[in-house]
C-alpha cells in the first residue's frame, strides 16, 4: 500500500495544475529569500490565507515550494551585498561576498544553486526511502506519546533559546497562554472571553502573520531606499561554479547530512545547521586559513546544509506536529487550515500518506527548478536587492491584512495581526525568542488535547505516562528525555563546579 501511495502521489504531482503551483512556489521562494528582512516564514505566512481556495495538495505544495526556494534565495543577497536574505545564509557571507568582490559573484551564485540542488535531492530521496520505517514508528505512537512529544518540543525551548533562559521560557509560556483563549477543545467551556468572535480561539494564522510579516515590516520601515546601498556587478563563470561544487562530493554529503540531522531537532533550524556545516568544513580543511577570503568550499558547505535542513525539519513537523523551524510552524498551520492533522494520518496508507509523498516529490522537482533558475538567470538576480522599501512595505502589509480577513471574515483576526505584529517587533528588539513563542502557540493545543485523551484512557491515572508494563516503554523514555533536557544543563553546571572545587 505504501508503494501504491507513492505512485498515486507521482500521478498527482505530474498533473499540469500541480506542476504550475510547484514552479510558482519555488520562484516566489527565491524572490522572498533574496529580500533581506523577509524570509520563508514571512513569505509563507502572507501566502497562507490565499491558499484557502486551493486543494490541500496544491496549497501545501505552494507553501513548501516557497520554503525550499527561499533557502537558495537567501544566498543571493548574502553573496551580492553581504546581507543574508534569510538567517540561514549567514555563513554564506563569509566566503560568498569575498568571491563577489573578486569578480566571481556568478561563480558563487552558481555554487549556491548547485550545492542546494544536490543536497536537496539527496536528503529528500533518503527521506522517501526511509519513510516506510518512519511510517511504522509514527503509527505506533498513541495519545500519551503524542502528549509527551509535545512536552518534549516545549522543553526544547531551553535548548534553542539564546541569551537569557528566563526570557525564552517567558516567551514559550506566553505562546501557551495564547492557545487557552476561546472554547476548551474537549469540554467546550469558554475561557477568558464570552465573545463569539473568539469562540474558536485566537487564529494561529493571524498570530504568525503578525509575528513575521507585520513585525518585519515595522523593522524595515526605518530603512530608506533600496535594500542594497549600491548597484551590484555580477561577474565570474556560471559553469565554473557547478564544476567547483561537483568536485567536492564529500563536503556536499557531510553538509547535507548535518542539515538533515540538525533540521530534525525542533527549534534548531537551518541557521544552526548552516554554521555547524561551515565550521565542520573549516575543521576538516587542509587550508583552514583560506576560509573567509573567498574559499569555494565554504559556500558549498553552508548552502548544502540549507536545503538539507528542509528535509530534516519536515520529520517532526508532519510526524508529530512539532515545528523544526518557524517555516515549518507556518506549514503546520497550512495543514491544519486545510483540515489535515500532522501525525498518524499523514503516514496512513488509507489516510494522507499520498499527500506526504506528494510533498516530498514536489521538493525533488523544486530543487531541479532551483538549479535551472540559478544557472540561467544568475546574471539578473541582482535586481532583487534593489527593490525600494517604500514599495515593499505597503505591499506586504496590504496583502497581510487582506489575506487574513478573507480567510474567515473575522474582524478579530485583523486586530490579532496588529497586536502580534507589535509584540513580535518588541520581542526581537529586546531579545525575546520568537521561536520559543511559536513553539508554545503550535504545541499548546496538541499537548492539551492529547493529555485529555490520555487521562480518559487511564481513568484519570497519570501512570499512563510512567508504567512501562501496562502502557509500553516509549512514554517512560520520553519522560526521561524531557527531564534530561530540562535539568541536564543545571546538573552539568553543578557537576563541573564540584569537579573544579575538588
Amino acid at each position: 500500500m505504501t508503494v501504491e501511495s507513492l505512485f498515486g502521489a507521482l500521478e498527482t504531482l505530474l498533473t499540469f495544475e500541480t506542476m504550475i503551483w510547484v514552479i510558482i512556489g519555488v520562484l516566489l521562494g527565491i524572490i522572498v529569500g533574496a529580500l533581506p528582512g523577509l524570509g520563508p516564514p514571512l513569505g509563507m505566512a502572507i501566502i497562507l490565507p490565499m491558499t484557502a481556495p486551493l486543494s490541500p495538495e496544491n496549497a501545501i505544495i505552494l507553501l513548501i515550494g516557497i520554503y525550499s526556494g527561499s533557502m537558495y534565495g537567501g544566498s543571493i543577497a548574502a553573496i551580492l551585498i553581504n546581507t543574508p536574505g534569510v538567517s540561514s545564509s549567514a555563513a554564506t557571507m563569509f566566503d560568498g561576498y569575498p568571491m563577489s568582490k573578486q569578480g566571481k559573484a556568478a561563480t558563487a551564485l552558481s555554487i549556491s544553486a548547485t550545492a542546494s540542488t544536490i543536497a536537496g535531492l539527496f536528503t529528500i530521496t533518503a527521506l522517501i526511502l526511509f519513510s516506510p520505517f518512519l511510517v511504522e514508528i509514527v503509527l505506533a505512537v498513541g495519545s500519551p506519546e503524542r502528549f509527551l512529544v509535545a512536552v518534549l518540543g516545549l522543553a526544547m525551548i531551553t535548548v534553542v533559546t539564546r541569551g537569557s533562559m528566563a526570557k525564552g521560557l517567558l516567551a514559550g509560556v506566553a505562546g501557551l497562554l495564547v492557545t487557552t483563549v476561546g472554547s476548551a477543545p474537549m469540554s467546550l467551556d469558554n475561557r477568558y472571553t464570552d465573545s463569539m468572535l473568539l469562540y474558536d480561539g485566537i487564529d494561529f494564522v493571524a498570530v504568525l502573520i503578525g509575528l513575521f510579516a507585520i513585525a518585519e515590516m515595522m523593522k524595515l520601515a526605518g530603512q530608506t531606499g533600496g535594500i542594497a546601498d549600491q548597484a551590484v556587478d555580477i561577474g565570474g563563470g556560471i559553469i565554473d561554479g557547478a564544476v567547483e561544487t561537483v568536485r567536492r562530493p564529500l563536503t556536499v554529503f557531510k553538509s547535507s547530512m548535518i542539515g538533515m540531522i540538525v533540521g530534525s531537532i525542533p527549534g534548531a533550524g537551518s541557521t544552526v545547521s548552516n554554521f555547524v556545516a561551515y565550521s565542520e568544513a573549516v575543521r576538516s580543511s587542509d587550508d583552514p586559513d583560506s576560509f573567509g577570503s573567498g574559499n569555494e568550499t565554504g559556500v558549498v558547505a553552508s548552502e548544502a546544509s540549507n536545503n538539507g535542513t528542509v528535509a530534516g525539519s519536515l520529520i517532526p513537523a508532519i510526524s508529530f506536529g512539532i515545528p523544526g523551524s518557524s517555516s515549518t510552524a507556518v506549514l503546520i498551520a497550512g495543514l491544519l487550515m486545510h483540515n489535515l492533522r500532522p501525525g498518524q494520518s499523514m503516514f496512513d496508507p488509507s489516510g494522507e500518506l499520498a499527500l506526504t509523498y506528494t510533498m516530498l516529490l514536489a521538493l525533488l522537482v523544486g530543487n531541479i527548478i532551483i538549479l535551472l533558475v540559478g544557472l540561467t538567470l544568475v546574471t539578473r538576480l541582482g535586481v532583487l536587492t534593489r527593490i525600494d522599501t517604500n514599495y515593499l512595505i505597503p505591499m506586504v502589509v496590504v496583502l497581510s491584512f487582506l489575506g487574513t480577513y478573507a480567510l474567515d471574515s473575522n474582524p478579530i483576526d485583523v486586530v490579532t495581526i496588529i497586536v502580534f505584529g507589535v509584540i513580535g517587533f518588541y520581542m526581537v528588539r529586546y531579545n525575546y525568542s520568537v521561536i520559543a513563542f511559536v513553539l508554545g502557540v503550535v504545541l499548546g493545543s496538541i499537548a492539551e488535547e492529547n493529555l485529555y485523551t490520555s487521562l480518559q484512557i487511564s481513568d484519570g491515572s497519570y501512570m499512563i505516562f510512567l508504567n512501562p508494563i501496562e502502557y509500553g516503554w516509549l512514554s517512560p523514555l520520553l519522560v526521561v528525555a524531557i527531564v534530561a533536557i530540562l535539568f541536564g544543563p543545571f546538573l552539568k553546571g553543578r557537576f563541573d563546579a564540584y569537579r573544579e572545587s575538588a
